[in-house]
């Protein structure tokens, strides 16, 4: 297994070289069938690796040493485990088919930029690789920037619109903010235990001193702030939007967002050594799920609408963390991969339909014209609502009962947060797929469903969306929890959250009934009579996201910005630059009066040795030692 391990992450580093160096060269199918064909072989092999790690147990496979500088050493090194093993197929099983996708969904593109993205696609991909399968934090930090690089590249894609860049940029500067935090927390653990390997990390964890973990584990929950968009990092996320909807799609749902959940559950070592940190993720994680879910009830754009509620879910992940339920919040991983892949595709597909229309009050009646797409963000819809035996109830309700346990307030926010879930995607389904048609003529004209190409993709994530669940069905419903029994090699401080049957049974009712009370609400209000008209009152400041990013315009934004014209027109300018265009001029000056010296005229030159010779005879009569008076002097 070992001879196999590089080549997961070796696949898709050819398909970048080669799509990106030969952009301008190749064919439009040869670039789809090499950004999509490298991924395909890294699914495989990942397969193998999977089923390998499944009989045989974990492995470490070591390189080189990247870093030997005195008692320090890290090396290259890759460790391929159950946790490792499971979100490789994640990656590169839902990258594929978004991929797949891709190939239909940018064909207008120019040859040169469409192989242009495929590079960006294969890069991204490469990136979430190589974060996933480091067997140390340097080696993971190396993919975390490569996955906020990529970012940066495929929001920023169409780079001839400036709202697209700035949504780019807004994203790379605020990944670096949390990308401080978990920088720091490595040099800590350096500092205190001379390693950043995973495994002597944890082994000599237990010498850490209580303030040491606080610190460090709080450092690296602000990198995971930052990467999966938790408050106060989160508004980056809705602008990545700019960027092509199957980048949505890989950003959501198989990279990015997902890698401060894996670093989190891949330190579950040290989160569980710190009661203040793992109380800080719970309640950050619930608050962002409840906030974020608000904001998507009033968004009318299709893609923001699924925004924020990869914002919500993602929340939901975080509080599964913060209350020790690791592998309920591995487990949300996998199914919201499905079927949030699902949705943008979907989204996409109606986007596509409607000749690049986002705006759901537009839409309507779209049932009859996209069977394919309809069914399939149906599947999407209720696999997010958490209604049973679709996979988001299993994973969802696991960390709904993982929180009651842990604190019943925890819960029955959850509860509420789940309920605003369903009712903002099902106004989303119903606003799109049911009622009338609400576009112009010509759109309706042009309506047609996707090509096959994306239609196989949306087909095979729906089936997922609704068979995924069952690996993690608890034994209260007849089942094992398989996912459960493969990750307790690795999630060794995963916290026993113990309820009576009936306790369980009942927390499930509850959840179930409100988000289909939810659900028939949302289609008998939407279906008919869509919100057409912009939002009022309180309404108006859910569709204004709080004003979050007007309040961060204001008070980060634009008072950076005034620092810098400070900084650039009176101590650059002024001070700075006058200070060295000073001894410019200085020099400049003296050496233009200098310069009249050496004029040419042999009367000048006498002259001057005449004034020489006077000057030292008065010397000589001031002073009869000369000599002394010059080695004095100097």
């Amino acid at each position: 297994m070992n001879q196999l391990v590089y080549l997961v992450p070796l696949f898709p580093l050819i398909g970048f070289l080669i799509n990106g160096l030969g952009r301008k060269s190749l064919s439009k199918s040869l670039i789809g069938v090499i950004g999509s064909g490298t991924i395909l072989a890294s699914f495989i092999v990942s397969l193998v690796l999977f089923f390998n790690v499944k009989n045989n147990g974990a492995v470490v496979v070591d390189y080189f040493n990247f870093i030997n500088i005195d008692s320090l050493k890290i090396s290259f090194a890759f460790q391929i485990d159950a946790l490792s093993s499971l979100f490789l197929l994640i990656i590169t099983g839902v990258g594929f088919l978004i991929h797949v996708y891709s190939t239909a969904y940018m064909q207008d593109e120019e040859p040169q930029h469409y192989g242009r993205y495929f590079a960006y696609l294969n890069l991204f991909v490469f990136s979430m690789l190589l974060l996933v399968m480091g067997a140390n934090y340097v080696i993971m930090f190396i993919g975390w920037e490569g996955v906020g690089l990529c970012s940066y590249l495929l929001i920023g894609f169409w780079f001839k619109n400036d709202n697209y860049n700035y949504a780019a940029k807004k994203a790379f500067v605020m990944n670096r903010i949390g990308d401080l935090g978990f920088l720091l927390a490595v040099f800590w653990l350096i500092a205190k235990l001379g390693t950043a390997n995973y495994a002597d990390v944890f082994a000599h964890a237990s010498s850490l001193t209580p303030f040491d973990v606080t610190a460090i584990t709080l450092l690296l929950f602000v990198g995971a702030m930052g990467k999966s968009a938790q408050i106060p990092l989160y508004t980056w996320l809705p602008d990545a939007m700019a960027g092509p909807t199957p980048v949505s799609a890989l950003i959501h749902a198989a990279t990015m967002v997902t890698a401060g959940i894996y670093m989190i559950a891949r330190s579950n070592v040290l989160y569980s050594m710190s009661a203040v940190t793992m109380n800080v993720v719970a309640i950050i994680g619930l608050v962002t799920a409840l906030f974020s879910a608000t904001i998507a009830l009033k968004q009318n754009d299709i893609k923001k609408v699924l925004a924020y509620s990869t914002v919500s879910q993602l929340g939901y992940m975080f509080l599964g963390l913060g209350v020790g339920a690791y592998t309920g919040a591995v487990f949300h991983v996998m199914t919201h991969a499905f079927f949030k892949a699902l949705l943008f595709l979907g989204a996409g597909s109606v986007i596509h339909a409607m000749h690049h229309e986002q705006d759901i009050r537009k839409m309507g009646g779209l049932k009859k014209h996209l069977p394919i797409t309809h069914l399939t963000f149906l599947i999407g819809c209720i696999a997010i609502s958490g209604i049973p035996p679709f996979s988001g109830f299993f994973s969802k309700d696991e960390i709904l009962a993982a929180a009651f346990a842990k604190n019943p307030v925890y819960w029955g926010l959850g509860v509420a947060g789940a309920a605003m879930t369903a009712f903002y995607m099902f106004r989303l389904y119903a606003t799109t797929f049911l009622g009338t048609f609400r576009g112009t003529h010509d759109q309706e004209h042009h309506l047609h469903e996707s090509p096959s190409a994306m239609t196989i993709p949306l087909m095979v994530l729906a089936l997922l969306s609704v068979v995924g669940g069952f690996v993690g069905v608890p034994e209260i419903l007849g089942g094992h929890h398989e996912l459960h029994g493969f990750l307790s090699s690795v999630l060794t401080t995963e916290v026993a959250h113990e309820s009576s049957k009936n306790t369980e049974y009942v927390l499930m009712g509850i959840s179930v009934a409100i988000a289909a009370i939810a659900i028939i609400f949302a289609i008998n209000k939407f279906s008919k009579k869509p919100e057409l008209q912009d939002a009022q009152g309180f309404g108006k400041v859910l569709e204004n996201k709080w004003y979050v990013d007007e309040l961060y315009d204001t008070f980060f934004v634009k008072t950076t910005l005034a620092k810098a014209k400070f900084l650039k027109d009176i101590i650059e300018k002024n001070v700075i630059d006058g200070a060295v265009n000073g001894v410019g001029k200085l020099v400049n000056y003296s050496s233009r009066q200098l310069r009249l010296i050496q004029s040419g005229q042999v009367g000048n030159y006498i002259l001057f040795m005449v004034l020489a010779i006077v000057v030292v005879i008065l010397l000589w009569v001031n002073d009869n030692h000369l000599y002394q008076y010059i080695s004095k002097l100097f």
